[in-house]
């Protein structure tokens, strides 16, 4: 919706485009026959805003801004808006079940290598599958926040939400992941269906990983180059009851294709391979 910026409205002109980002400071009143504005200050009526639709429309309400809506928790003017087409048609359409399967495990241990080699087995066999890789994800939707213990898990409440959307789409969501912390894994579990949280925990040794070092962390955390690096000086919480945990043969690692076998046979036997 946009209004015209020459529109005069009771001798004052004001010009409003309507975007999904921006909170409106006002409250639009409709009828049948008048459009006007409360409260609208200075500078504010040129601002881009959003209008919510109100839980309660009558013939002189149209929509309700609320500035509190970005501020986190429920409000009177949010209700879930709920489709003919749910997951269980997307689930029937593309022939599996949507799922999460949460890897964690210290830096080096293997995560998105095996992140990637499931999502190579399961899209061979016709399966659609998305990784949200930690790193990645930091490159656009979390690249906002830093590596402090308040910022990393917000980090991880992120990725559990974006991930149950995907695995409310069907989709078979493989989110790659240290997240050290056991009570954020069990926030993220906790937002989704029973069994669809798939908590895979890479158990290798700290000398192996420190030995790996794949980017080089480990060699500047020591230096006292990087502070609260997992693992380092930050601790690790490993999980008590994860569903499945892939553990060195010995002392040799499981090549990418076997870890991922295990990972696909369990998903076999659950049933998430078929709607």
């Amino acid at each position: 919706m946009v209004f015209n910026p020459s529109l005069s409205i009771n001798s004052v002109k004001v010009g409003f485009c309507c975007s999904p980002s921006t909170p409106l400071n006002c409250r639009q009143n409709v009828t049948s026959t008048s459009l006007k504005y409360v409260s609208v200050k200075g500078k504010e009526a040129s601002r881009m805003c959003s209008l919510k639709t109100n839980t309660e429309i009558n013939s002189n309400e149209g929509y309700i801004c609320n500035e509190n809506l970005r501020k986190g928790g429920e409000s009177m003017n949010i209700v879930w808006h709920k489709c003919s087409i749910e997951k269980i048609d997307r689930q029937e359409l593309l022939q599996q079940r949507g799922c999460v399967i949460w890897i964690t495990g210290l830096s080096g241990s293997g995560k998105s290598t095996l992140a990637c080699a499931l999502a190579r087995a399961l899209h061979s066999r016709g399966k659609l599958t998305y990784v949200l890789d930690g790193d990645n994800v930091r490159h656009g939707l979390n690249s906002d926040l830093t590596f402090k213990q308040e910022d990393r898990a917000e980090n991880i409440r992120r990725i559990g939400e974006v991930a149950k959307l995907f695995s409310d789409a069907g989709v078979i969501c493989i989110a790659s992941v240290i997240s050290p912390y056991r009570k954020d894994r069990d926030a993220c579990r906790s937002i989704l269906p029973d069994g669809d949280f798939i908590e895979v925990f890479m158990d290798m040794p700290l000398h192996v990983c420190e030995a790996r070092d794949p980017k080089g962390l480990y060699k500047l955390a020591r230096a006292g180059k990087i502070e609260g690096f997992t693992g380092v000086d930050d601790p690790y919480e490993a999980p008590l009851n994860s569903e499945i945990t892939i553990q060195m043969d010995g002392e040799a690692c499981s090549s990418p294709e076997v870890m991922a076998e295990k990972v696909e046979c369990y998903l076999d036997a659950k049933g998430y391979l078929q709607a």
